[in-house]
């Protein structure tokens, strides 16, 4: 078995997600593997965007579009470099968690996704599925799925 080429990690901005891109970076580092870095996202519209535009005023741009998946993914590539990797690519992904996971992983042809572990070990998880274990059901490629919580 080769190394890995492409490692690809997923963050919502949650410490737990902090944690998966953390682990990845290592991995990554110790590969010599680029990582990529993914955020989905799903933007504001209706009456959510019409209650932060008026609470916000001239800063409602922070939560309108992609401006949230932007500052998770900054703090996930700093976080990711201060673990020794040098290759990192991030990617805003306007779409559910797990589909956009999967398709991401296919466009930049990852050879590993690794997602944390958060929800697997939940009620609400095991009845109603969890990005993790839909992730590894989903992927076709080796997913590492790292504890985070």
């Amino acid at each position: 078995m080769t190394a890995y080429q492409t490692v690809m990690v997923g963050t919502d901005g949650s410490a737990s997600s902090f944690a998966a891109v953390e682990g990845a970076a290592r991995l990554a580092a110790v590969c010599g593997a680029e990582l990529v870095i993914a955020c989905a996202y799903a933007p504001l519209r209706g009456p959510e965007l019409a209650a932060a535009r008026e609470q916000l005023g001239a800063e409602a741009y922070q939560v309108v579009g992609s401006a949230p998946a932007e500052e998770t993914l900054r703090i996930a590539a700093d976080r990711a470099r201060a673990q020794g990797v040098v290759d990192v690519r991030t990617v805003a992904v306007q779409d559910e968690p797990v589909d956009a996971l999967v398709r991401v992983a296919g466009e930049c042809s990852a050879d590993l996704l690794v997602v944390g572990n958060r929800g697997l070990r939940s009620i609400a998880g095991r009845i109603l599925g969890s990005v993790p274990a839909d992730v590894a059901r989903r992927a076709g490629l080796d997913v590492l799925i790292v504890h985070t919580t």
